[in-house]
């Protein structure tokens, strides 16, 4: 008999765990599908070429769509020994990836990316700084200014973080949850790793990647506006919880 054990939802989808083996999803929202099928052409062929496991999921479902990939065991990454190190490897194999080849494949490529930066960050100069004290609007405005002309030259997972990168017996099993890849700036990778994780991950992770000041300047600026992302999707599903937490998430100036 199957089993299915529901996961969670995300922005974009809800997971299930069926017989303990496979991660199925599905939209939550019409918008979404056209994404999770690039994800089965996607996925697959970028697998082999990164060090650590990636989901590589197939149609498993048409109506509604459903897509499904094996598990992936693990649980959310702490301070384990050797994880920036491993972080730090992936990213860069990551970003080494022909992005030609990727965005052939279905990625968003470089030009649909600026345009959606330059649509969000519009919307977070209308209906996010004018929410906040006068110098902490004034400090936003300035790191979105440094972002509007960051690159979109690489592959980025767009969304790493400790929830998805999987640890499991003592090293790194795995990164989840590509629901933001595209073609995008280097710096929106290593957010997490150099600002987020520690000293010593930020260590590991800068000597494998090989970061340099510009790339850890840009991290801590995608770090600063993130809270600008939560409050307009909050804004949109009317989840008044979440503009009213992440609110509290820049600092006071």
């Amino acid at each position: 008999m199957t089993t299915r054990q529901y996961l969670g939802s995300g922005w974009d989808s809800d997971a299930w765990l069926v017989d303990g083996t496979w991660v199925e999803r599905t939209a939550k929202r019409p918008d979404v599908e056209p994404w999770l099928r690039t994800e089965t052409t996607l996925l697959p062929w970028l697998a082999p070429q990164l060090p650590l496991e990636v989901p590589r999921p197939v149609v498993g479902k048409e109506h509604p769509l459903t897509v499904r990939h094996r598990l992936i065991a693990g649980r959310p990454a702490d301070d384990e020994p050797g994880l920036g190190t491993a972080v730090g490897e992936f990213v860069a194999a990551l970003h080494a990836v022909d992005l030609d080849e990727a965005t052939s494949r279905g990625l968003p490529p470089p030009e649909r990316t600026s345009a959606l930066r330059d649509a969000h960050f519009d919307r977070f100069e209308t209906d996010v700084v004018p929410r906040l004290p006068i110098a902490t609007g004034a400090w936003l405005r300035d790191r979105l200014a440094l972002l509007r002309d960051a690159p979109a030259s690489v592959v980025v997972h767009g969304d790493l973080s400790a929830e998805h990168v999987l640890v499991h017996d003592g090293g790194v099993a795995g990164v989840i949850d590509w629901g933001d890849a595209r073609a995008g700036d280097p710096a929106k990778d290593l957010v997490w790793p150099l600002h987020q994780a520690g000293p010593e991950v930020a260590r590991e992770v800068a000597a494998a990647y090989g970061v340099t000041d510009e790339l850890a300047t840009r991290a801590r600026a995608w770090l600063d506006v993130g809270p600008c992302y939560a409050i307009t999707h909050g804004d949109d599903v009317g989840d008044r919880g979440l503009v009213a937490e992440a609110m509290t998430w820049f600092p006071a100036i």
